[in-house]
């Protein structure tokens, strides 16, 4: 169990590896889809071909939708613990936290400019949320994250549809589509222009018609109430309840994940209003993420305190540097495949593409071993952290 695997400085490492194979996920996911710039080169064969097409629906099936909901859930727990050590000295975290996210508003702005499609805007947007719930009762926070995740404005939008079986309104008022000229074209203060606009425009506008803004809320809290209820640690104390709770989470994510996952063809194929489809569509589909990610989740936690963190353990010095991790591969991945930098995306496939992923993820992973025999923080870590707690007594 963990408490032969101590956490270091309070920390728990098997919730840091969690992160880390959630921003692997992520970092695997964004390269296969050249960081949303939709354009390769043709098969040399109809083996790689299909090949190309088998990668790309297993690393979608594994990791789409699934290592972005980790991601979250994360973010919630962290906002417990700081603000549960705040609580305990005596200080009010709410300034803190809310300071917090405008840098890391300011962070998302940084990584935008790279990349059309990054979560650390809308994270930094959305993480208010979690302000006024902080001191409601369990039941009161885990009845308005039930009702969030089950995509409430989805459900007006389907009763809309069922009153106007006509009515098709455009939902997407900007497309990821509208900055492909600028990510093929050698400027790159056009490409960072059209990126921290339009591109940022798209991805928030993506979230919302999609079910991400209310399926996002939805986690933070649920991450923040697995927090006070001391599921992620797994101390002598605790190990048997946190195992229980995680290994009842599988029994029952799975069979539902490959319910949802088996039944949604036929779902939609007796839909024939376009609209009321995509509706339900994002409906179905925030359900079965969350289902998935359950799974995904709680594997990988029982697999790591039964293996006392041999081998998974890899990951957490890279999930202790996330922040640092998913800018970083930003900025190496549009230089690497935009036409600003070496235009890769000319050139390398879906299984090429995977490769190169693979291989920044474990360079990536190398230097977090490096860093942390160094230094106590990543990178941009520690800028976050002196930012957040200067002024403070004891930060």
């Amino acid at each position: 169990m963990e408490h032969q695997n101590p956490p270091e400085n309070g920390r728990i490492l098997s919730v840091d590896a969690l992160r880390g194979f959630a921003v692997m996920g992520i970092v695997l996911l964004h390269n296969i889809e050249h960081f949303n710039f939709y354009s390769f080169p043709e098969a040399a064969s109809p083996l790689l071909a299909s090949l190309n097409r088998h990668l790309w629906d297993l690393l979608f099936f594994l990791f789409s939708g699934k290592a972005y909901a980790i991601f979250a859930l994360l973010f919630g727990f962290t906002f417990y613990l700081q603000s549960h050590n705040c609580e305990t000295r005596g200080e009010d975290f709410r300034n803190r936290y809310a300071w917090r996210l405008v840098l890391l508003l300011g962070f998302g702005f940084v990584n935008a400019s790279f990349f059309p499609g990054e979560i650390l805007v809308l994270y930094a947007l959305l993480g208010f949320v979690l302000v006024p719930v902080r001191h409601l009762p369990d039941k009161a926070v885990a009845w308005i994250a039930a009702i969030l995740m089950l995509q409430p404005l989805e459900w007006c939008k389907a009763v809309y549809a069922l009153m106007n079986p006509e009515a098709n309104p455009q939902q997407m008022i900007y497309s990821l589509g509208d900055v492909y000229p600028q990510l093929e074209g050698h400027s790159f203060w056009e490409m960072v222009k059209v990126n921290f606009v339009t591109g940022q425009l798209a991805s928030l506008n993506w979230a919302w018609c999609y079910g991400r803004v209310f399926q996002t809320a939805s986690l933070f809290m649920f991450g923040m109430l697995l927090g006070r209820k001391g599921l992620f640690r797994f101390t002598e104390e605790n190990s048997g309840r946190a195992t229980r709770f995680w290994l009842r989470t599988t029994l029952c994510a799975l069979p539902c994940a490959v319910l949802l996952y088996f039944l949604k063809g036929f779902i939609y194929d007796q839909i024939g209003n376009p609209f009321l489809e995509a509706t339900m569509q994002t409906i179905w589909n925030s359900w079965y993420n969350l289902a998935f990610m359950l799974v995904l989740a709680s594997g990988f936690l029982l697999l790591y305190q039964t293996f006392r963190g041999k081998v998974l353990g890899l990951l957490v010095p890279y999930g202790k540097m996330s922040l640092t991790d998913y800018v970083m591969q930003s900025v190496v991945g549009s230089f690497l495949y935009y036409g600003y930098g070496l235009g890769l995306h000319r050139h390398l496939g879906v299984t090429a593409s995977l490769l190169v992923g693979i291989a920044f993820f474990l360079l990536q992973l190398l230097f977090a071993h490096w860093w942390f025999r160094h230094f106590k923080r990543g990178p941009l870590e520690t800028v976050w952290h002196r930012l957040t707690w200067m002024g403070a007594k004891k930060a």
